[in-house]
């Protein structure tokens, strides 16, 4: 059985938001504007939200997620 993975479409908001766990953790910026990762407590990338859907372009929204675990 694969990972379960959720994703949510805010029309109104304009907004999707993608989460590979539910668990507490906060989002930040990367290097796109209209990307954000979301990261536990330990760094571990647990999703992602891609803002202003609907101003994407045919082309493909591009980005690294990488962990960044706190020793």
């Amino acid at each position: 059985m694969g990972k379960e993975i959720k994703v949510w479409y805010d029309k109104e908001g304009d907004y999707i938001e993608v989460l590979f766990e539910r668990k507490m953790g906060y989002f930040k910026e990367t290097e796109n504007d209209a990307v954000m990762e979301k990261v536990d407590d330990k760094g571990n990338v647990i999703g992602f939200s891609i803002l202003k859907v609907s101003a994407l372009k045919a082309e493909p929204l591009s980005i690294s997620l990488e962990n960044h675990v706190i020793q």
